[in-house]
C-alpha cells in the first residue's frame, strides 16, 4: 500500500514575517525537475543528533528527497561541485538557526548561496527557516548573539564576504518560519513536513486550467470552517449542477489539507452509491487517511465500525463530493464523535433536503447527532469573473478583443454566470465566425434566464447531425465505456468518430479520461436525455433511445415500438425475460441492444438487421431464435455466460464481415469460435474467462486485421495451476505472428513455459503483457526485435533474468518487472532511452542496479526496500524523476 506521512500543522506555527522567499509566492511545483527537493542547512554540533536528524528522517519517510549536509565534514572547502548542484537543484531550502550557527562559516556560505538561488531562479526556490533555540530578532542581528562570531569571520575572510553573509541572515530572518522554543519538537517537525509536502504539491487535487474567481470563495469557506475551533464541523457546499462545487471543494482541500493528521477526497459519491460501491468508498477513505490497506471489509456495517475505530482520535479532513441521500453520509461520516477534535467534513450537493435540518427534525421528531450543518450557498459568477472565464474559453485570453467586447458581454449576460454554461458556450464559439456569434446571441435571447438546459442546448444545436447522434449515444448509453468500442459502431454508420469526438471534447461537451473512457458532466448527460425525451413526451416508443429498462421493457412487450427507436437497454430488471420475434418486429431500425438474461425466441428472419451493437450479460448457452442473421453487427459483448464448445446459435452472429469487436468477460468457454467468417475483426478479448483449457482454433491466423488480442484468465491460486488456462505459445506463434497489424497482445495468467523466438515477427506490437504467467522462466533474445514496443508487463512471472537484447527496445516507455525472480538487471538496460516508468518491487534485487542512473527520462521508479541513501545517490542523475516508491513487506513509501 502507498504510504505518505500526513502530519498535522496547527494555525500559528509560523513566527511573524513574510512568507517563503519565492517570487511566485506559492507551490514549488517545479520540484518535479529537481534532483533533490529539500536542502537542509544546519550546524552539526548543535542539531545533528537531535532536531536535524529527526527532521531529515521524517521528510525521508514522507517520500521527500532531502539533501542533508554536515558542515563538519566539509571544513575548509569552498562551495562548488556537488554541494552547489544540490543547492541549485532543490525546490525548498530549510536553514536551522541555532545559537552557534553563525560560528560556522560553512553554514553562512550555504545560506548566502540559497538566497542567491532564490533571487536568480525565477521563484523556483523557496526558503523556509527554522529558529531552533534563537529568536528571529537574533538572526536579524538586532541582538548581539551572532556579533562576536561575525567579527571573527571578518578578520579571516574580509568585510565584503561577511557583509554578504549579514545580508543573507537579515533577509532570511524576515521570512515566516518556525520558532520552536518552548514547543514540542515532534509537533513542529510534523508541521514542517506537512508544509513542505503541500509546497511540493504532493497532496493536492488537480484543478482546471481556467480558474476564475475561486480565491474569494475559498476564503469564505475557510472562514466558515473556523479552523481554530476544536469542534468537529460539517460544512455543506450547496448549489446547482455545473456551478463549480467540486472545483471549490478541491481548492479548499488543497489549501488546508496539510493541517490535518489525514485527509481524503471521495469523488462522485452519488454515482458510486448507485453502483453499490459504498464499501469501496469506505476502503478508499480508510486507505487515504491511514496510508495502509485496511482490514478486509465484508459489508457497510463492518466499514462503519472500522471508520469509527480508526478516526476517533484523529484530526481528519474529509470531502464527500456530490451526495444526494442520507444513507450515503450515514455510511461514511454520520456522527461527529466518529472523528477526533478539529476534524472537518465537507459535503457538496445540489439538494439539501436529505440533511437533518434542525427545524424539520423538531417537526418530524427525528433526532440528529449533529449540532449544526453550516451551509455555503454557491451563487453564479459575478459579471467580471464570468466575462474572464468566458474569454479564456472563447479567445484563450482574459478579456475579449475590442470588436467582440459588446457581444461577449451580451452572451454572458444571458448565461446567468453558470461556469459550465460559460465553458461550453465559450468553447463552442472558439474560432467561429461573427455571424455564428450573433446567431448564438439571438437563440439565448429566446431562452428564459433560469433555464440552464436550453442554454446548454444551444451548443448542441451547433453540432453537425452525426456529432449530435454521437453526443446522444454517449449521454444515453456510453458514459464510462471505452471509446474504441462505440468508435467502430459509429464508423459503420458512416460517421467520422475520430474527428467528431475531438469536436465534442473541444466544445467541452464530453471528456475522455486517461483510460480512454468516455465521460460527461451529469448536467450535460441530463441535457442529452432531455433532448431525447422531448422527441415525444407522451409516447416513449416514438423516441430514439430508451435507457430506462422499465420503459424499454414496456415498449417491447406491448409492441409499441416504432422505427424511431435505435437503442434499447433491457438490464437490471426484477426478473429475466424471453423476447419474441413479434416483440422486436416493431423495431426495424434498432442498432444498439443491451440485454441481461433471458433468450430470443421465434423466427427472427429479416429482424434486427440494423443491429450494430449487442451486449448481453448471462446470455443463454443456446439461442432459441431461428433465422437470426445479424449481418451488420459490429460489436458483440458477452459477459457472465456459458458458451458451448461449438458456439451453438452464435454462428449467425459471427458470420459477418463487418464485425469488429468480440469482447467476452467472465465467460465459461473451452474453445474459440471459427473466425473465418469475421475476417475484419479488430479487437478480440477473453477477459477473466473460466479457468479451463482454452483451445485456440487455427482460424485465428486468418484475422490479419486484428489490432488487439487479449486472453486474461481469472485469478487462480498457484497451487491450482494444473487446472488453469493452458495456452501453448510454442505452437501458437505460427498463428499469432501472421497478425501483422496486431499492436496489443495480452496473455495473462496462462501456463506459458516459453515464448517462441518467432515473436520477433510481430514488429508492429506496441504493448505486450505476460502478467501472471508463473511458468514463464525466460524471454528469447528475439524480444529485442520488437522495436515498436512501448509497454512491457512481465509482473508475477517466473522470469529470472532479462536478455541483453532488452536494451534494443529504444521506444519502450513502461516496463513492469514486479514480483519476479530477477536478481539483477543487464547493463544493456541503459539503452532504454525512452523509458518513463520502471517497476522493480517484489524482485530479488538487493542492490541498486548501476544501469538505472542512465535512464535519463525516467519519471516513476518502484523498488523493493533497499538502502535509501544508496538509492538516492544512484538516482542522482535522474533529473526527470517525479515519483519514487520503496516497497517492503508491509507498506510502500510513495514520494509523489
Amino acid at each position: 500500500m502507498a504510504y505518505t506521512l500526513a502530519p498535522e500543522m496547527e494555525s500559528g506555527d509560523y513566527s511573524n514575517g513574510t512568507t517563503g522567499l519565492t517570487t511566485d509566492g506559492g507551490d514549488a511545483r517545479s520540484s518535479q525537475g529537481f534532483e533533490f527537493e529539500v536542502f537542509l542547512n544546519f550546524r552539526g554540533p548543535d542539531t545533528r543528533l537531535n532536531f536535524a536528524d529527526c527532521l531529515y528522517h521524517s521528510m525521508d519517510g514522507a517520500g521527500i528527497r532531502v539533501f542533508r549536509d554536515d558542515e563538519e565534514i566539509r571544513r575548509g572547502e569552498a562551495i562548488g561541485g556537488e554541494l552547489e548542484r544540490a543547492i541549485k537543484s532543490c525546490a525548498i531550502c530549510v536553514p536551522i538557526f541555532s545559537k552557534n550557527y553563525a560560528s560556522s562559516a560553512w553554514c553562512l556560505r550555504e545560506l548566502a548561496s540559497m538566497v542567491d538561488c532564490s533571487r536568480n531562479r525565477d521563484g523556483k526556490a523557496m526558503i523556509l527557516p527554522v529558529f531552533f533555540d534563537v529568536d528571529p530578532h537574533d538572526v536579524k542581528l538586532e541582538t548581539g548573539l551572532y556579533h562576536e562570531a561575525l567579527q571573527k569571520h571578518e578578520q579571516k575572510f574580509g568585510c565584503d564576504v561577511v557583509r554578504r553573509w549579514r545580508e543573507a541572515l537579515r533577509e532570511v530572518a524576515r521570512i515566516r518560519g518556525w520558532d520552536i522554543k518552548d514547543r514540542g519538537q515532534g509537533e513542529v517537525i510534523r508541521s514542517i513536513v506537512a508544509e513542505v509536502l503541500i509546497k511540493l504539491n504532493k497532496r493536492g487535487k488537480n484543478l482546471p486550467d481556467h480558474l476564475v474567481g475561486i480565491q474569494d470563495r475559498v476564503e469564505d469557506v475557510v472562514r466558515l470552517l473556523d479552523e481554530g475551533s476544536p469542534d468537529v464541523c460539517y460544512l455543506v457546499v450547496h448549489g446547482m449542477g455545473g456551478i463549480g462545487k467540486t472545483t471549490l471543494a478541491k481548492a479548499v482541500f488543497n489549501r488546508i489539507s496539510s493541517r490535518f493528521h489525514g485527509c481524503s477526497f471521495l469523488s462522485d459519491v452519488r454515482e458510486a452509491s448507485k453502483g453499490g460501491k459504498v464499501v469501496q468508498l469506505q476502503k478508499q477513505l480508510l486507505l487515504e487517511i491511514l496510508k495502509f490497506k485496511p482490514m478486509e471489509i465484508s459489508d457497510c456495517d463492518a466499514g462503519i465500525n472500522q471508520i469509527k475505530r480508526s478516526f476517533r482520535n484523529k484530526k481528519v479532513l474529509i470531502v464527500l463530493d456530490d451526495l444526494d441521500k442520507w444513507n450515503q453520509l450515514s455510511k461514511l461520516a454520520e456522527k461527529h464523535d466518529w472523528f477526533g477534535q478539529g476534524s472537518r467534513i465537507i459535503i457538496t450537493t445540489r439538494d439539501t433536503n436529505f440533511l437533518p435540518i434542525i427545524e424539520e427534525n423538531r417537526e418530524n421528531n427525528v433526532q440528529t447527532h449533529f449540532k449544526e450543518f453550516k451551509i455555503y450557498q454557491m451563487d453564479e459568477l459575478p459579471h467580471g469573473y464570468a466575462l474572464q472565464l468566458f474569454s479564456k474559453h472563447a479567445f484563450g485570453m482574459d478579456s475579449p478583443p475590442h470588436e467582440y467586447d459588446d457581444i461577449s458581454r451580451d452572451i454572458i449576460g444571458k448565461t446567468g454566470g453558470l461556469p459550465l454554461a460559460l465553458e461550453v458556450i465559450g468553447s463552442s464559439l472558439y474560432c467561429k465566425s461573427k455571424r455564428l456569434w450573433k446567431d448564438t446571441l439571438k437563440k439565448l435571447d429566446l431562452v428564459p434566464k433560469q433555464d440552464v438546459y436550453d442554454k446548454l442546448k444551444i451548443s448542441f444545436e451547433m453540432l453537425e447531425d452525426a456529432q449530435r447522434e454521437i453526443f446522444l449515444d454517449i449521454a444515453c448509453h456510453f458514459i464510462g465505456e471505452k471509446r474504441i468500442h462505440p468508435h467502430y459502431m459509429w464508423k459503420a454508420l458512416d460517421f467520422f468518430p475520430k474527428s467528431d469526438i475531438i469536436v465534442l471534447t473541444r466544445m467541452s461537451l464530453i471528456k475522455v479520461d486517461d483510460d480512454d473512457r468516455l465521460l460527461m458532466h451529469d448536467l450535460l448527460r441530463d441535457l442529452g436525455r432531455e433532448i431525447v425525451r422531448q422527441e415525444d413526451l407522451k409516447v416513449p416508443g416514438k423516441r430514439s433511445r430508451l435507457w430506462c429498462p422499465k420503459i424499454a421493457l414496456d415498449v417491447v412487450q406491448t409492441r409499441k415500438g416504432t422505427e424511431n427507436v435505435i437503442a434499447l437497454k433491457l438490464i437490471g430488471l426484477c426478473k429475466e425475460h424471453d423476447f419474441t420475434s413479434q416483440e422486436f418486429s416493431k423495431l426495424p431500425n434498432l442498432r444498439f441492444l443491451e440485454l441481461e438474461g433471458g433468450n430470443l425466441v421465434g423466427d427472427f428472419k429479416n429482424l434486427l438487421s440494423s443491429l450494430r451493437w449487442l451486449s448481453w450479460r448471462r446470455c443463454p448457452s443456446f439461442l432459441q431464435a431461428i433465422n437470426l442473421c445479424l449481418w451488420n453487427l459490429v460489436v458483440l459483448k458477452l459477459s457472465d455466460s456459458d458458451i458451448p464448445e461449438n458456439w451453438n446459435g452464435w454462428g449467425s452472429c459471427l458470420a459477418n464481415p463487418d464485425l469488429k469487436v468480440i469482447h467476452l468477460m467472465r465467460c465459461h468457454l473451452s474453445a474459440t469460435p471459427d473466425f473465418s467468417t469475421c475476417l475484419n475483426l479488430k479487437i478480440l478479448v477473453f477477459y477473466q474467462h473460466c479457468p479451463k483449457s482454452l483451445q485456440m482454433g487455427s482460424s485465428l491466423s486468418k484475422l490479419e486485421r486484428l489490432k488487439r488480442f487479449e486472453i486474461i484468465a481469472a485469478q487462480v491460486q498457484l497451487s491450482k495451476l494444473s487446472t488453469s488456462p493452458h495456452l501453448d505459445l510454442v505452437a501458437v506463434p505460427s498463428a499469432l505472428c501472421g497478425l501483422k497489424y496486431l499492436s496489443s497482445l495480452k496473455l495473462e495468467g496462462q501456463c506459458i513455459q516459453e515464448l517462441h523466438p518467432s515473436i520477433r515477427e510481430m514488429t508492429g506490437l506496441t504493448c505486450l503483457s505476460l502478467r501472471r504467467c508463473h511458468q514463464l522462466k525466460k524471454l528469447p533474445d528475439s524480444i529485442g526485435k520488437l522495436r515498436s514496443l512501448l509497454a512491457l508487463n512481465l509482473s508475477a512471472t517466473g522470469i529470472r533474468e532479462l536478455p541483453d537484447s532488452i536494451g534494443d527496445l529504444k521506444r519502450l516507455k513502461k516496463m513492469n518487472l514486479g514480483c519476479t525472480q530477477i536478481r539483477e538487471l543487464p547493463n544493456s538496460m541503459e539503452g532504454l532511452e525512452s523509458l518513463l516508468e520502471l517497476f522493480l518491487h517484489g524482485t530479488k534485487i538487493t542492490e541498486v542496479p548501476a544501469s538505472i542512473r542512465y535512464l535519463n527520462r525516467l519519471e516513476h521508479l518502484a523498488v523493493t526496500e533497499i538502502n535509501i541513501g544508496e538509492l538516492l545517490k544512484a538516482i542522482g542523475m535522474l533529473e526527470n524523476l517525479k515519483e519514487l516508491e520503496v516497497w517492503n513487506l508491509s507498506k510502500t513509501i510513495n514520494t509523489t
